[in-house]
């Protein structure tokens, strides 16, 4: 996949296949959209481009209302990752201005998807809005398709056990530790990525060595408090454990300190950074009155962990 950070270096993709959007978390429904451009691209002997914004749109349009709190599934470089994944020939994000956000529907299609990318073909989700105050959808593509002669789709909804995915309603999922639902809506498990130092030093007198990861951006949706099972997954290796989840205290802001205890010894000097994919939310933080209560509990929870099969 070619990153493309800027559009005015862009000299045009070959017989592209387009698709445009937040694409915030990468969900289920995201994916449909990516396998089809991908597939139009190949049959076409073509390349496929998704054009995305950062910052998020909302954060831009209404940053005093929507957009204020507004918390992201995965940090930019977190979605680049998965992006990559994909089969995606080239990621093209346009850096979200308030200049921008007057961009007309008319002006983003003629000059950036056409005569930028040169779009033969152009791929959007359901009930999907773009352009100056949301005036472009399927029925606005559709119709100048018959002008500008190039192709137009719409991928139909997605669906998880007969229920509409969404980015809303993973954010909600996280929101309630309702991890296992909100992995089921991603069709991915829901990861941290970020630097790996040593954590609290006390634990390891019991017998729980433990590190704590960075987080990447501020506006990073962080599940709530308590423990979780999870795997650290690094350059050469994946290693099971549990992550505890705490809130700073006294923070105003989306601020929380993360730390995790693996089932296997790393060596933080090496081991630099990883990404932790979450499975399961095991139970609520709690105030332990001894070191004995505190291992005890340790204990429990790595047994509920280990017997889990992932």
């Amino acid at each position: 996949m070619i990153l493309h950070t800027s559009i005015s270096d862009l000299t045009g993709i070959h017989s592209a296949v387009v698709t445009t959007g937040s694409f915030d978390g990468v969900h289920v429904g995201h994916k449909a959209i990516i396998r089809r451009i991908n597939q139009i691209a190949k049959e076409n002997h073509g390349e496929s481009a998704l054009v995305t914004f950062y910052p998020h749109p909302r954060k831009i349009l209404y940053p005093e209302a929507e957009g204020k709190d507004l918390q992201m599934i995965y940090s930019q470089n977190e979605k680049i990752s998965l992006l990559d994944q994909t089969g995606l020939d080239h990621l093209i994000i346009i850096p979200f201005t308030p200049e921008f956000s007057k961009t007309s529907s008319a002006d983003f299609v003629n000059h950036i998807l056409l005569e930028k990318i040169h779009a033969q073909v152009i791929v959007v989700g359901f009930n999907h809005y773009f352009g100056y105050q949301r005036e472009g959808n399927y029925e606005y593509l559709h119709a100048l398709s018959k002008v500008k002669n190039f192709r137009v789709e719409e991928i139909p909804e997605q669906e998880i056990q007969h229920e509409t995915v969404s980015s809303t309603k993973i954010r909600k999922a996280l929101h309630q530790g309702n991890i296992q639902r909100a992995n089921a809506y991603l069709d991915h498990f829901y990861f941290i990525q970020g630097s790996l130092s040593e954590g609290n030093q006390n634990l390891a007198t019991l017998g729980f060595d433990t590190y704590s990861v960075t987080i990447e951006e501020e506006d990073k949706l962080i599940p709530p408090e308590g423990v979780y099972a999870i795997r650290l997954i690094t350059t050469n290796n994946s290693f099971r454990g549990m992550v505890n989840i705490i809130r700073s205290k006294g923070a105003s802001t989306n601020t929380h300190y993360i730390e995790f205890n693996l089932f296997e010894k790393i060596d933080p000097q090496t081991v630099k950074d990883g990404k932790i994919l979450f499975y399961k939310r095991i139970r609520d933080i709690k105030i332990f009155h001894s070191h004995l209560d505190l291992q005890m509990q340790l204990i429990a929870d790595k047994a509920e962990v280990e017997e889990l099969v992932y």
